[in-house]
């Protein structure tokens, strides 16, 4: 076996280099060592592609290549053991199919408008002149959309436990106290509710049996006239014609929130940050939405071209999604000249694709009209991942930031803070703006009508 070049600094140290500096780290090792480079865990190589050519190997050679589930064994502990990440094989791909039919087609349109009316019912709530962290606020409207999507709960005792404890178990393992802790020799160890790793896994406990609770009250009802991906799932048959057990419903509603929650969460706080750091982009999709009139249909928001443009630019130059999920070499294959063995890891490094000059000029300049000038394929543009372990809601999610950033710019006058650069922040598999996007809120648009909805046309 001959292994691409790469830095013989010990793994831990690396990951922790990568954490101070994520963007800075990654961009000092592409520089040195190029499009494809590894990196040693222990005796196990794992080998980061960047080439468009060599990540297309990667995703599309299902023989020698494969998206084993073992590899994300780290996330069960948020997914849990059956959660869709663990899946391998005709399990994983027949419940992937299950998953994805509510993100796409007429019942994707169907919750637009509810995207729509939370978005302005809960930044009307922001006070006039007073700064505020977008991004929390943010997060606020696409978990409510994300527990509506999967699980076609609105309101209610259980729902507001259920939404608390999804904002709980995110937040609390992405703190500083949590990071530290985990990190000691025995900072995984379960030593009650006071310790940092007890606290977790009693969240842990506390979410999954209010949806466990959900699960077997829903399968009691039995009603098949709802159109969730938790009344699909509990009505669903596994390969074999068995119905799935309470447990794997379970387990399988956990990712499709928590990814509505958390990386549209991102992408539109970044959103909100680059249009208004740059005015003339900020205007360019005012006049855009204008074109459309007062009250525009859905279908012809999300169409918007600039608009879509803008998703795209933003989901490129800092990508929610950093690499893809890793795929585990279990045959001899050649990668991009390199004869690789058994038990190589490949991951496709997403965030250095999207920084080629070759493909994106000037690449760490935010400008949308390059989506206007080219088309990019599936393997230069990929900030959902890509093959069998790409996101499931990873069109929903772009749908969803179209029609959110859509009713705001639409409806209210936002400014940031102050000019300075907003910086990332890496947690987990997304980096975050580090201050949440201070804005501040100015007021409505004067010329819009105050009393009418955004979106009041048919779907």
């Amino acid at each position: 076996m001959n292994l691409p070049a790469g830095p013989k600094t010990p793994y831990r140290l690396a990951i922790q280099q990568f954490l101070a500096d994520p963007f800075g780290y990654v961009d000092g090792i592409c520089k040195r060592y190029g499009d494809i480079f590894t990196i040693m865990s222990g005796s196990t190589p794992i080998i980061y592609v960047s080439n468009p050519s060599g990540i297309k190997q990667i995703l599309t050679n299902t023989k020698e290549i494969t998206a084993s589930g073992a590899l994300n064994r780290d996330f069960a502990l948020t997914t849990g053991n059956q959660g869709i990440l663990q899946l391998d094989g005709l399990r994983h791909k027949h419940r992937r199919k299950l998953l994805m039919q509510a993100f796409h087609g007429e019942r994707m349109q169907a919750c637009g408008r509810r995207i729509c009316e939370l978005t302005e019912k809960i930044i009307s709530q922001q006070a006039i002149a007073k700064p505020f962290i977008a991004y929390p606020i943010i997060e606020d409207i696409t978990l409510r959309v994300g527990i509506e999507v999967v699980m076609g709960l609105r309101e209610g005792e259980r729902y507001d436990k259920i939404k608390h404890l999804f904002v709980s178990v995110l937040k609390y393992g992405q703190s500083p106290l949590f990071q530290f802790a985990t990190k000691l020799p025995f900072g995984q160890r379960d030593l009650g509710r006071w310790s940092p790793w007890g606290y977790r896994l009693y969240l842990r406990r506390e979410l999954f049996g209010l949806l466990y609770a959900e699960v077997q009250e829903r399968r009691k009802q039995a009603d098949t006239s709802c159109a969730n991906i938790l009344s699909d799932l509990i009505f669903a048959h596994d390969e074999t014609g068995e119905l799935l057990s309470d447990e794997e419903v379970r387990d399988l509603l956990l990712s499709p929130i928590f990814a509505a929650q958390d990386a549209s969460a991102t992408a539109l706080a970044w959103s909100l940050y680059w249009i208004h750091r740059f005015p003339t982009i900020r205007e360019r999709l005012l006049e855009e939405l204008d074109r459309l009139g007062e009250n525009p249909e859905i279908t012809s928001i999300v169409a918007l071209p600039y608009l879509n443009a803008v998703c795209c630019e933003v989901l490129r130059i800092y990508p929610t999604q950093l690499f893809t999920f890793p795929r585990l070499v279990e045959s001899p294959v050649e990668i991009m000249g390199y004869e690789l063995s058994p038990g190589t890891v490949l991951i496709g490094n997403i965030y250095s694709t999207h920084q080629r000059e070759d493909l994106y000029p000037e690449p760490k300049e935010f400008k949308p009209e390059r989506f206007l000038e080219r088309q990019y394929s599936n393997y230069e543009f990929l900030p959902f991942g890509g093959g069998a372990r790409s996101c499931i809601g990873g069109a929903f999610a772009l749908f969803e930031m179209k029609l959110v950033l859509a009713t705001i710019l639409s409806r209210y006058q936002l400014a940031l803070v102050d000019n300075r650069p907003e910086k990332p922040k890496f947690g987990g598999l997304i980096c975050y703006p580090k201050s949440g996007v201070k804005m501040v809120m100015h007021g409505r648009r004067q010329h819009q009508g105050q009393s009418q909805p955004l979106v009041v046309g048919s779907i």
